[in-house]
């Protein structure tokens, strides 16, 4: 034991008195035999976990759900029809690549009974008309293309899929549509929830949505996706400018989620608005994200800006007379509409010339070449739903598990909260209460 201790007491003196310069790095790559390492940005979710998998231009794309409930029926007709959404080659306003975007099925759901078994459930979609000459034989292979993630991703990894921008393309994005299929099913079997996206703005041309009216169907009525039809077609005028001079536009995905119940999401770092910001904003080309009255909100006074509550006379529940607050306060869902904004920018990958650099450091000029969309905007409605499906599906199954293991009986809980909440029995009598009355000028900076 003195021999131990005598060699303990040398070391730390010896590292005490090294400088910092004789530490050198390590000669060997770093192992992690102690250390759980997980990969990087590829999982999201964590009670409903999914990982996305595939570059553009491979063999092909999809994804790996966890945690999907057992006994949901689920076939693969149904994942079609949101990947069709998807896909390229819908108009002239999107990428003319043709892709059929099949979905396989590989795992996870037993082919008799078209029920998913609880295991993980494992989906992919191949590739089939990527055409990687367009990007190989020519100065895209050498210069890197402006406000793309050609050079970010070089700098990372010091090497870059070329072909199609490999993870970065919004091929990528299939897995998440395909998952967001199943946590669109769960979310209407739990509460009827609905998740409709629609394209709101494109530049400065905006339109008229009630967001608890629209259906499906007024967002497929035309080519831009966008319910007011009047609106489209100036929309439509402007990507079609747009595009015959070579070059690309932006603008803003509004997504609503109807019949959300109350209680979803927690305070602090798990509010619901966070997740579905991180959700949202982790989409390609996303670059900006509201919830409710988002930044217009700040003109407002607090007496303005808030949603009072109310009585429903109908069922009893309690209400918010107004939503400026999107279906969210205090990080949890108040059973209102949650309604969210996300603003894309342009299509990087332009065929106008550009100035740029070249991957060792020489300045340079390039043309974009391939298939490229002139406006995002319509294929990244599905896009979005399919984030926010996500989003509330991890948090609709994260309370289930925390706050439903044990039940309290009626005279424990509140009064329902939500649109779609109903109070048993409720005879259409709302009650008043006496409010207490106090003085102007309270210190009220913080609750």
């Amino acid at each position: 034991m003195k021999l131990l201790a005598f060699l303990f007491i040398s070391h730390a003196c010896i590292l005490s008195v090294l400088p910092v310069s004789s530490f050198a790095p390590p000669l060997k790559p770093y192992s992690p035999s102690s250390t759980k390492l997980h990969g990087n940005g590829n999982s999201f979710g964590k009670s409903f976990r999914i990982t996305t998998y595939g570059e553009s231009h491979g063999g092909g794309v999809g994804v790996i759900i966890d945690g999907c409930p057992p006994r949901l029926h689920l076939n693969r007709e149904e994942i079609q029809k949101e990947l069709d959404r998807r896909r390229p080659g819908q108009s002239r306003i999107t990428t003319p690549r043709d892709e059929a975007d099949s979905v396989e099925i590989l795992s996870g759901v037993d082919p008799g009974s078209s029920l998913t078994l609880g295991t993980p459930i494992s989906m992919i979609v191949r590739n089939k008309d990527q055409r990687s000459k367009d990007y190989l034989e020519n100065d895209m292979s050498l210069s890197y293309r402006p406000s793309h993630a050609d050079a970010t991703y070089d700098a990372k990894y010091g090497v870059r899929a070329v072909a199609g921008g490999g993870r970065s393309s919004a091929r990528e994005t299939i897995g998440r549509v395909a998952a967001g299929a199943v946590a669109k099913k769960i979310l209407d079997i739990d509460n009827k929830v609905e998740i409709l996206g629609y394209v709101s703005k494109v530049q400065e041309i905006g339109c008229d949505v009630d967001p608890d009216a629209f259906t499906l169907d007024d967002v497929e009525a035309n080519i831009v996706r966008c319910p007011d039809q009047s609106a489209a077609e100036t929309m439509l005028a402007r990507i079609d400018e747009i595009r015959k001079t070579g070059n690309s536009v932006g603008g803003v995905v509004t997504c609503v989620a109807r019949n959300v119940p109350a209680g979803l999401g927690a305070p602090v770092f798990d509010k619901l608005e966070a997740e579905l910001a991180k959700a949202c904003m982790s989409l390609p080309a996303a670059k900006g994200f509201e919830v409710g009255s988002g930044f217009e909100g700040t003109m407002l006074t607090g007496k303005e800006h808030n949603d009072e509550f109310y009585i429903d006379p109908e069922t009893g529940a309690t209400r918010t007379k107004t939503n400026r607050s999107g279906g969210i306060q205090g990080g949890i869902s108040n059973g209102e509409t949650i309604i969210v904004k996300v603003c894309f920018k342009p299509t990087s990958t332009i065929g106008q010339l550009q100035n740029t650099v070249t991957r060792d450091g020489q300045e340079a000029e390039l043309r974009g070449k391939g298939r490229h969309d002139p406006c995002v905007l319509p294929r990244a409605v599905p896009m979005v739903e399919s984030m926010v499906a996500l989003c509330l599906v991890d948090a609709l199954m994260s309370q289930n598990a925390q706050c439903n293991t044990i039940q309290l009986d009626g005279g424990q809980m509140p009064n329902p909260l939500g649109k779609t909440a109903k109070v048993e029995g409720f005879d259409g009598v709302v009650k008043k209460k006496e409010t207490t009355r106090y003085n102007v000028g309270l210190n009220v900076s913080e609750e």
